[in-house]
């Protein structure tokens, strides 16, 4: 299937790996890459010693077109990106922050560069600064987003926007991928889906019972991380939405931050100041925190997921390349289907 996001990033379908903390590690960024995607690495828990090891490790898996993005309000995402800059990382993607730097540093070296946004004033100023595509995020997707639903945001933005979009929240098959088409976006990007694979690392458990998970099995909240998000209703996930962190969680969970990511103090100081203190870094400590337990041990009791509306479609365990396979040719069934009805 070829699109504008096709054509722009050198890849076989137009699908693109969502790049989630702890999910998006090399194993499951190559075999999305592999499979005809675009893989998409996460930077956001990693030092930038870290983030150059796991760069090469992906280009010793794959020799497809790969990503790193990063969240720019995180206290170590500049450093970050510029070891992916060094590394001459094909595409960039980057959200939450003003990527005029980076557009200039990849087109230096030929890369494409990805702006997340989740609203308009955001989409208008990536293209602006030169972004080469839009990743609009709607408000079914898991993490961040912002309150506007995919159908409505994919609409407005791709009346305004020359770039190619491609769409987030909410998808996960190929009714999902043809209806992304006819909204205007020139393509899809999956996350959840992407993490109930067999080469996603995420442990088992934590799998098994995201598949149990309904439409309705999610919250919204800007408390669990300090940013509005969309998270799967477990016990952890409701008790931090419940509430910010006191001054004593705060500081103890900015020194846990200061060690994930190597940071000197002030500036995850600064970090906090961007978003609205040092209360929303101590959400980001703890949510960082409940994440890696979540994926790494299982531990949905005390750990927290993110998790899209989608979930509720989800029913197993494919391999990347039998996803993004089946993906295309359901929207190309879809596509025809519609087409035969609106003939008849």
């Amino acid at each position: 299937m070829k699109t504008r996001m096709t054509e722009l990033l050198e890849i076989k379908h137009p699908i693109m790996l969502a790049g989630m903390a702890f999910i998006s590690l090399p194993k499951l960024v190559a075999a999305v890459s592999n499979a005809g995607g675009i893989g998409m690495l996460n930077s956001v828990a990693y030092t930038p010693d870290q983030v150059r090891k796991v760069i090469r490790q992906v280009k010793s898996l794959t020799d497809k077109p790969f990503g790193v993005n990063a969240t720019l309000i995180m206290p170590n995402a500049r450093e970050n990106i510029e070891v992916a800059l060094e590394e001459k990382v094909p595409i960039i993607n980057y959200a939450l922050g003003k990527g005029d730097w980076i557009i200039k540093a990849v087109h230096g070296y030929g890369g494409k560069v990805l702006a997340t946004v989740a609203i308009e004033k955001h989409a208008r100023r990536a293209e602006a600064d030169g972004a080469d595509a839009l990743v609009v995020t709607g408000h079914e997707a898991a993490a961040h987003g912002a309150e506007v639903g995919t159908m409505v945001l994919v609409t407005s933005i791709a009346r305004q926007t020359k770039l190619p979009i491609i769409a987030a929240g909410g998808f996960c098959d190929g009714r999902g991928l043809a209806a992304a088409l006819v909204l205007g976006a020139d393509g899809i990007s999956m996350g959840t889906r992407f993490m109930l694979t067999q080469e996603c690392e995420m442990h088992q458990k934590t799998k098994e019972l995201s598949l149990k998970a309904k439409m309705e099995d999610t919250l919204c909240s800007d408390k669990i991380d300090g940013l509005p998000g969309r998270w799967l209703k477990n016990p952890a996930a409701i008790k931090m939405a419940g509430g910010r962190p006191s001054p004593f969680q705060a500081l103890s969970s900015a020194l846990r931050i200061k060690r994930m990511i190597d940071v000197p103090f002030y500036k995850l100081f600064l970090g906090g100041l961007k978003q609205r203190g040092v209360q929303d870094l101590a959400c980001q400590a703890l949510g960082l925190k409940g994440l890696k337990v979540a994926i790494e041990n299982g531990d949905l009791e005390t750990g927290v997921l993110p998790m899209s509306q989608a979930i509720g479609l989800m029913k197993d365990l494919p391999t990347c390349k039998e996803l993004i396979e089946r993906t295309v040719a359901e929207a190309q069934e879809w596509v025809e289907d519609v087409r035969k009805k609106m003939s008849s």
